[in-house]
């Protein structure tokens, strides 16, 4: 009985401890979300009850002097294309890396200086990218925001990616080779139906990074190239800061990544375990 006892206790816990994790990030997005239907007044009085309104996602969206919109069409053009090739750089990468024949140090050493890359805080290149891409004329153009992001996002890609590729049977691609398949042949028909899984989870945690970034934007784009992430600063001016505008547009970011999420979940979840379960 005893033991009983202690499992529901222990259980009950768990729940808590989990509950708690999750109350951590879902409230935080709760009242950003909740701010964004709410007047100034209401927010600053610190109302707990209060009637919804829509004026904050009107002028976001529709005020003549807001680029809200804007803002998202390039954060969707910068992300799309940057996820796009870093999942194309970072497929053939992983596949050189583990079926070239590559020296172990070789590819022990080109990993690990990818994970270095990843740890460097984005600001502390963004002013030598900002003077590189002023110097070839490329300054508030989206291709430097674009190859940016690309080199940010790469090394997670890389290193997501050679995962799933090195866990790809090699009798696979043997008796693709056998059958005379080429190199191309080969990824498109043997490699990547195989690791689409990972494929899917790398592209999703790529896009959400690059829709998120702020420090590297707000160096290399301007009025016309600006990301939502810069946007979203915007409203905090110098004698007001505009917090239910600030909120609704915040709310209306997390939409892409989301819609994103939801759709490609399945293939999340799996892409995320089939390393730790092979």
């Amino acid at each position: 009985m005893s033991g009983s006892v202690s499992h529901r206790e222990r259980t009950a816990l768990t729940h808590i401890v989990l509950i708690a994790a999750a109350a951590i990030v879902i409230v935080p997005v709760a009242w950003t979300i909740a701010a964004g239907f709410r007047t100034q007044i209401s927010l600053l009085m610190g109302e707990f009850f209060f009637k919804p309104v829509w004026f904050n996602f009107a002028e976001v969206l529709f005020s003549k002097t807001s680029d809200f919109l804007l803002n998202y069409r390039n954060s969707i053009i910068v992300g799309v294309t940057s996820t796009a090739l870093c999942l194309v750089v970072a497929t053939l990468a992983a596949w050189s890396l583990h079926r070239m024949r590559w020296p172990g140090w070789v590819v022990h050493i080109f990993l690990a200086w990818a994970l270095i890359f990843h740890m460097i805080p984005p600001v502390a290149l963004a002013s030598a990218w900002y003077t590189m891409a002023r110097s070839v004329g490329l300054d508030n153009t989206f291709t430097a925001l674009i190859l940016a992001h690309t080199t940010l996002n790469l090394p997670m890609a890389l290193w997501m990616m050679s995962v799933f590729v090195r866990d790809v049977p090699r009798e696979l691609e043997e008796a693709a080779a056998i059958d005379g398949a080429t190199t191309p042949v080969l990824l498109r028909h043997v490699i990547l139906p195989i690791i689409a899984p990972g494929l899917a989870a790398t592209a999703v945690l790529t896009f959400v990074f690059s829709w998120n970034e702020f420090a590297v934007a707000l160096t290399l784009s301007m009025k016309q190239t600006a990301t939502v992430p810069v946007a979203i600063a915007k409203f905090a001016q110098d004698f007001e800061i505009q917090y239910t505008q600030m909120a609704a547009s915040a709310a209306l970011s997390i939409l892409p990544a989301l819609l994103l999420l939801l759709i490609a979940q399945r293939y999340i979840v799996k892409g995320l375990t089939q390393g730790a379960v092979k």
